[in-house]
């Protein structure tokens, strides 16, 4: 009566043990460890002294060993190196049913084996091979095929050696045990299944993302190189700030999910990029739209030394009989003077063009004076003036190769980044992507843009992406209207923005200290950029 009820309550603390590992195994996020949770229970539940698990492999062709431990060899739960997967069918094509593993997940049913080494069906040769080396004794053998909820065999669950829970003698598995193995097997297949396929959705989700700055990346090279970069630099400042052990910032950490959703907010923090015309985007000079019009320019210059040229020849030609060749020699050395002008003012312009340095009021005068003053007849025969009211302002930009307009344009893509990500659902764990994405136009002061939001209405993961996109934009080395800054440039343009209310001064001070700029410049910068040490 004592061994009934003793067995009566092994069976409900099994039972009870089934129950938590189900609940268990459905909260577990990480596959390895979920694996090594199903071996470690099926091996609790039926009392097993070792155990294996195996996974199809993708291609569905063999049975890939991927834990194994054993109690008595000492064997931790642990990666089954070395161990060759077994092949579902044989050389010949046929269905391998001599392994019992095989056979298991070929005829989706549970084989019992009560002593691997009595004659019977299968091939137990490597098991014995197994033993010979290790010393080990395989006797009792489970083989649990893993269905999942298409009742898809997606692995294979072989237990070995049952052991009497009182006196460790080595038994064959029960009924009992096989039920629980059973039970827990469908769970655990179910639990694997809904983990590949959380893993399968976020590895797809990551790859559109990947796919959108791919197609920035086609259109722009410049933007698709930041777009790249700009994660990088985010991860290594905020990895740098959960290694700071003091200053203000010495309590904030990331976990590794708030790791997970900067990244992907990194990635996509200028998606709306794809919206912006790629010759804005692209703009190297200031003239450039689809095409660089300073060679329509050119083009009028040289129409107006050609005009120069036929008026001084036509005029010789009319007074030749009353002209000496005193006043041909003085024709033609004003000739040549009207040339050099023109030539000096079509150099003045192309300088302009290019829009490295700032320009001062009186080269912008000169240029409208050039505009407006000298005259040219057009294709259609009209006398106009020489530049455009466009052209003007364009070749007057003070600063870089944008007019106004044209910055207002660059500038929509964080609003069409915003509204892109606040209209996707977002799971829990990454529902700050559109603050964090959508900040790093933003100033500490309010002065930023789209939103002037200030620090304290900032996230500390977008102040750090703020941080990440200016230093990246001052260091690149790829892009079309300015050479990349050397290190000493850029750290000091971003001290003084941390002085004046630009980016955030503790964050900053941070990335000073743990020399996160001198990472990411050996990785990323020239060697000519790199000045400091």
């Amino acid at each position: 009566m004592h061994q009934v009820t003793s067995a009566h309550d092994d069976l409900f603390a099994r039972l009870d043990r089934l129950n938590e590992i189900g609940a268990a195994l459905s909260s577990e996020r990480d596959i390895s460890r979920l694996i090594e949770q199903i071996l470690v229970a099926a091996k609790t539940i039926t009392h097993a002294d070792a155990g294996t698990l195996y996974r199809v492999t993708e291609d569905g062709r063999a049975l890939h060993f991927e834990i194994v431990c054993n109690d008595t060899l000492g064997i931790a739960p642990g990666a089954a190196a070395g161990f060759p997967d077994l092949p579902l069918t044989t050389p010949e094509g046929a269905p391998n049913r001599t392994l019992v593993a095989v056979c298991a997940a070929l005829e989706g049913r549970t084989i019992n084996i009560a002593d691997a080494y009595a004659p019977g069906d299968f091939d137990f040769s490597g098991t014995h091979e197994f033993d010979a080396r290790t010393g080990y004794r395989s006797r009792s053998i489970l083989t649990v095929p893993m269905k999942n909820h298409e009742s898809e065999v997606i692995g294979v669950l072989q237990l070995i050696n049952a052991k009497h829970p009182a006196t460790g003698e080595v038994r064959a598995f029960g009924a009992a045990d096989q039920h629980l193995a059973e039970s827990l097997a469908s769970q655990a297949a179910i639990a694997l299944t809904n983990r590949q396929l959380i893993d399968q959705l976020e590895t797809l989700f990551e790859s559109f993302i990947k796919l959108i700055n791919l197609a920035i990346d086609e259109k722009s090279p410049y933007t698709g190189g930041h777009c790249q970069r700009v994660p990088e630099l985010t991860m290594m400042i905020a990895e740098a700030v959960n290694a700071t052990r003091d200053g203000p910032l010495a309590g904030f950490r990331l976990s590794p999910a708030d790791l997970h959703e900067l990244e992907i907010a990194a990635l996509l923090h200028d998606c709306g990029k794809i919206t912006t015309p790629v010759h804005v985007v692209d703009k190297a000079t200031k003239l450039q739209t689809i095409y660089d019009r300073i060679g329509l320019i050119d083009t009028r210059f040289e129409v107006l030394k050609r005009d120069v040229q036929i008026a001084t020849l036509r005029r010789l030609l009319e007074l030749r009989p009353q002209t000496d060749a005193a006043a041909e020699a003085a024709r033609w050395a004003q000739c040549r003077n009207e040339l050099d002008t023109l030539d000096a003012e079509r150099d003045f312009l192309r300088r302009c063009n290019i829009g490295v340095e700032a320009m001062s009021p009186q080269d912008q005068q000169r240029v409208r004076e050039i505009g407006t003053q000298r005259q040219w007849r057009n294709p259609e025969g009209v006398e106009t003036d020489f530049l455009s009211a466009d052209e003007i302002d364009n070749l007057t930009i003070r600063t870089g190769t944008l007019t106004a307009a044209e910055r207002a344009i660059i500038n929509h893509h964080i609003v069409a980044t915003i509204k892109m990500l606040e209209a996707l659902p977002w799971p829990k764990h990454l529902k700050n992507v559109p603050e964090y994405a959508g900040g790093h136009h933003e100033r500490m002061d309010g002065r930023g843009y789209p939103r002037g939001l200030t620090g304290e209405q900032m996230s500390i993961p977008a102040r750090m992406m703020a941080i990440a996109d200016i230093f990246e934009a001052l260091t690149a080395k790829d892009r079309p209207y300015k050479p990349g800054m050397k290190l000493s440039q850029a750290l000091g343009i971003m001290q003084k923005f941390a002085e004046n209310g630009h980016i955030d001064p503790e964050l900053f001070e941070v990335f000073m200290q743990q020399k996160v700029w001198q990472r990411y410049a050996e990785t990323f910068l020239d060697p000519a950029q790199i000045d400091l040490a």
